[in-house]
């Protein structure tokens, strides 16, 4: 029997929502193991003068546990 975590992470990129969720991904695996799936739960931008200059997204990352 597998038992799972969820964790909710933020990331942010200056280019698109995708590469926010790509970096998310990428850092949470430096340090969580066994990582199945995430949810992009919330998506926003951070506007300057009328420009989009930041992606965030705020996901919820599912990892099993080690046994």
């Amino acid at each position: 029997m597998s038992i799972a975590r969820v964790s909710e992470i933020s990331a942010t990129s200056e280019k698109s929502f995708d590469d926010a969720v790509e970096n998310g991904i990428e850092r949470a695996a430096k340090t969580l193991r066994n990582i199945r799936s995430a949810w992009v739960k919330d998506m926003n931008v951070k506007v300057e003068d009328g420009r989009i200059v930041h992606y965030r997204v705020n996901m919820m990352v599912t990892f099993v546990l080690d046994d």
